[in-house]
């Protein structure tokens, strides 16, 4: 009897909220940006004002510009629209760098026709005494006008909307807050350093925000996706405070594929409905379930299958034995001591080509010391196996230099010069000039171009000097300094024309046949990934003019100092002994204006030493729970194919 069931798609059926998934950011926020302006354009119609719920931060970045341009080339219209802020850091000045208010003007109120007094954000300026009575305000303001339309949202690490930390209550109203700790350091890399973070802030609460008609929660890059896994198939809890959005009746997550990964339709897709078991989709499954249940892939048995949710995979390759094997063959596959590929030998399975050798390798590095802190182990094996290999700095990385590592710079050499018998005149002026700037230089106060210049040749002499020790010539050795992040501020310029006609130049100037770069995707507006994007395109346009050389050029990605590469997605991995752990510690010591007080460090108090020690041995450990050799640390690469 024939089957006359409808096919329905179960992909989704873990999810308790509505979540779009888009391939990136620029999709995602352009649907968001749609959204918003039909709205608009309804309530236009109608003759009705239009009242919105806005963010901030790098989420909704991406949207503004989009609405920007509708307006422009569109004629897309705001005159009809109220907007309400969710939130404010306390105390700070309209007018600071990190202020949201300035944030709001820079990226939206200041290109559109929207009437200035239909603006409304919270003011952190207002005093204490004041706070309480301006929340009430606030409140009633925004039931003045109606209730809001449709809320925007982005989404903390901790589970935040707005600045409603864990704990909040689904009642909560405007009002004002003491900001978690990880809150904090997650939004340091606004700030010079961690103590200049408001502790306060006022928000709307989470009962505000559930009165709204509709909502639209953006999130995009793998670090979200945590937090978004909990908050879309997680039991409804204060803890998290984005899954009481669980119980609003409009409300629709618009996330990008990175987001997404921890969902199970993307994570587990076999415990969804049908898979299709490519390699790819074995190994992953596989090497989860051997992870989980802390057993090598080699002991997993037709019981651990079947009880794991993989009983599919057993019915369509057979026993568990013959799986096992055919994973563990793809994971011991994937190490190798020779990461340019080994020289004389024939090995079909390796990572890396056999020939030719030595090869010319391109190492770019956003910042002058991601090359040491991401694949330093590499990096130096690359040289020492005899391949010609360059570093690419793409960045000068100026603004991660503190003012006082300047004056001492500076102090050092006049001091030198004074040694040297040379007229100290000129460098004493400059010395103290920039003392008298950064005495009185104020939180919200760019740096001049001079002390902008000082803090890059600070790392260009650092990044040097690292060459050096792992034995790179100088010739070898360049600084693009690329201008879309010469803006002396966190926030960047968009990748431009000139990015990339420079990193077209160096590429087909050496020609390479590997080329290694920083992978980062989980601040889609960083500056990794701005920089990965560059290369992107400068390969993709090289590749399209038809340069042969290119046709032998393999792109290998590493990950920065923030995160690793699921083990599963591990291409190639290069063991380190203890000793190679070692000199790779003492090369990331080089970077001295990076130890101790690192400004815009981000949410990880430990050095960058720490945190690629931790990680590499933590990668190495995790090969050697699957049942591989255990190494002292590994450094791990994708290939990626463009």
């Amino acid at each position: 009897m024939a089957n006359n069931a409808p096919n329905i798609d179960l992909s989704d059926s873990f999810e308790k909220i509505p979540v779009k998934i888009f391939p990136d950011l620029q999709q995602g926020s352009k649907y968001a940006a749609q959204q918003v302006a039909a709205l608009i354009r309804a309530k236009q119609k109608k003759n009705e004002k239009c009242v919105l719920g806005l963010a901030t931060g790098s989420t909704p970045k991406s949207m503004y510009a989009e609405l920007v341009r509708m307006h422009r080339e569109e004629k897309l219209s705001f005159k009809n629209v109220i907007t309400f802020n969710l939130d404010e850091y306390y105390p700070i000045d309209n007018d600071a760098l990190q202020s949201y208010n300035r944030f709001m003007r820079l990226n939206l109120f200041d290109h559109i026709d929207i009437n200035t007094k239909n603006i409304h954000i919270p003011n952190g300026e207002v005093k204490k005494e004041e706070i309480k009575l301006h929340c009430r305000h606030y409140e009633k303001m925004i039931e003045e006008a109606g209730g809001i339309d449709l809320q925007i949202l982005g989404i903390g690490n901790n589970g935040h909307i707005g600045f409603n930390e864990p704990g909040s209550g689904i009642y909560s109203k405007t009002r004002l807050i003491t900001l978690d700790n990880s809150t904090r350091i997650a939004n340091a890399y606004e700030f010079a350093n961690i103590s200049e973070v408001p502790r306060l802030a006022i928000t709307m609460g989470i009962g505000t925000i559930i009165k709204a008609k509709r909502i639209l929660l953006m999130a995009w890059g793998e670090g979200k996706a945590p937090v978004l896994q909990k908050a879309v198939e997680g039991d409804v809890t204060e803890h998290v405070p984005a899954s009481l959005l669980q119980d609003h009746n409009d409300v629709t997550f618009v996330v990008d594929e990175s987001a997404a990964s921890q969902l199970t339709r993307k994570k587990s897709p076999w415990l969804t409905g049908d898979c299709e078991w490519t390699p790819k989709m074995i190994k992953k499954a596989v090497v989860n379930m051997a992870l989980k249940l802390q057993k090598p892939v080699l002991s997993l048995t037709n019981t651990d299958y079947n009880e794991y949710g993989l009983s599919d995979l057993l019915v369509e390759k057979g026993d568990a034995y013959e799986i096992n094997l055919q994973v563990y063959y793809m994971l011991r596959d994937t190490i190798t001591g020779w990461p340019a590929g080994k020289p004389g030998v024939v090995l079909p399975e390796h990572p890396e080509r056999s020939v030719p050798y030595p090869k010319r390798v391109i190492i770019f590095s956003p910042h002058p010391d991601d090359d040491i802190i991401s694949m330093g182990g590499t990096f130096q094996r690359l040289h020492d196996q005899g391949n010609d290999v360059h570093v690419a700095y793409q960045t000068s990385g100026n603004i991660a230099v503190t003012d006082e590592f300047v004056t001492r710079f500076l102090d050092f050499a006049v001091g030198f010069e004074e040694i040297a018998g040379i007229d100290t005149r000129k460098s004493g002026k400059i010395l103290q000039d920039a003392q008298k700037y950064l005495a009185r230089k104020k939180s919200n106060q760019v740096d001049t171009a001079k002390i902008r210049a000082i803090k890059g040749l600070i790392r260009r002499c650092e990044a040097r000097a690292t060459c050096r020790y792992v034995g790179i010539k100088e010739t070898n050795i360049h600084f693009l300094n690329l201008p879309f992040y010469e803006t002396g501020t966190i926030e960047k310029k968009p990748m431009g024309e000139k990015d990339i006609k420079i990193t077209m130049e160096l590429l087909r100037q050496i020609k390479p046949h590997q080329v290694f770069c920083a992978g980062d995707l989980s601040d889609p507006h960083g500056t990794h990934k701005v920089c990965l994007d560059i290369i992107l395109e400068a390969l993709r346009r090289i590749k399209n003019a038809g340069d042969e050389w290119i046709a032998d050029c393999w792109l290998w990605l590493y990950k920065g100092a923030w995160q690793e590469w699921n083990i599963e997605e591990i291409e190639m991995a290069i063991p380190m002994s203890p000793d190679q752990v070692l000199k790779k510690r003492f090369g990331i010591f080089i970077h001295q204006s990076q130890k101790d007080m690192v400004p815009f460090q981000g949410s990880d108090s430990r050095e960058f030493w720490q945190r690629a020690e931790a990680r590499n041995e933590n990668t190495a450990n995790l090969y050697a729970d699957l049942g591989l050799t255990h190494y002292a640390a590994m450094e791990a690469f994708v290939r990626w194919l463009y």
